[in-house]
């Protein structure tokens, strides 16, 4: 349907259809990828890896998102597009709704187990029936620690005990589809994060005495 202008990427908007029915969705492929110097190329599957996460914790973090080898440009991921106001974001979500905050305390601890180095505030989105979701994860499941993200406010607090019993399933076992899609020293980091929240259960503070953020913040 047409390419979206604010994508740093060639993102897409689609509609998809099986002859039943009809959706839209957002259309990553790898020929529209900018060669980054951190993270090697195909960061499209880096997106379906991301769902595959958010699903196996159950968290919802993560829209559908699945992988098209004969996608109009070639392949990439293809995420359900959600139908959100353009209006909020992460920093109006957390000013003023506090009922997103449990949202907003789970995806946080998402991207601290993901290593999410690029959650900008207009990555954070209410649906139409105010569920929170998290896109555009592709900068995710490096080995070395990168996290840059806006979701600061919740450094120091707790992570819920709930949230601890879904990681400690990460520990035991990883999805077997992170193996085709993350290199292994990629899903041995993963899991050793996974097993440092479970050891101190607390969501971290910035290391590096500042806060690590992403540009632009939305």
């Amino acid at each position: 349907m047409g390419l979206i202008q604010a994508s740093s990427n060639s993102a897409m908007l689609v509609r998809v259809d099986d002859g039943a029915c009809q959706a839209l969705a957002v259309y990553k492929p790898e020929e529209g990828e900018r060669p980054l110097r951190d993270f090697p190329p195909r960061i499209y599957r880096r997106e379906r890896a991301a769902y595959v996460l958010s699903d196996a914790l159950g968290w919802g973090v993560v829209p559908a998102t699945v992988l098209r080898e004969d996608g109009p440009f070639g392949p990439g991921s293809v995420q359900r597009f959600v139908d959100h106001d353009p209006h909020q974001h992460y920093f109006t979500l957390h000013d003023s709704r506090p009922e997103a905050h449990g949202d907003l305390l789970r995806m946080a601890v998402y991207d601290v187990v993901a290593n999410n180095a690029d959650r900008k505030g207009g990555h954070v989105l209410r649906g139409a029936d105010g569920h929170v979701w998290g896109i555009d994860q592709g900068l995710c499941f490096s080995a070395p620690f990168k996290l840059r993200t806006v979701i600061w406010d919740f450094a120091g607090r707790d992570v819920p005990d709930p949230l601890l019993r879904d990681l400690a399933r990460l520990v035991d076992e990883l999805p077997g589809e992170l193996e085709e899609l993350l290199f292994p020293a990629e899903q041995v980091a993963l899991q050793r994060r996974a097993e440092e929240l479970l050891e101190h259960p607390i969501l971290p503070f910035d290391e590096t005495g500042g806060y690590r953020v992403p540009w632009p913040l939305l």
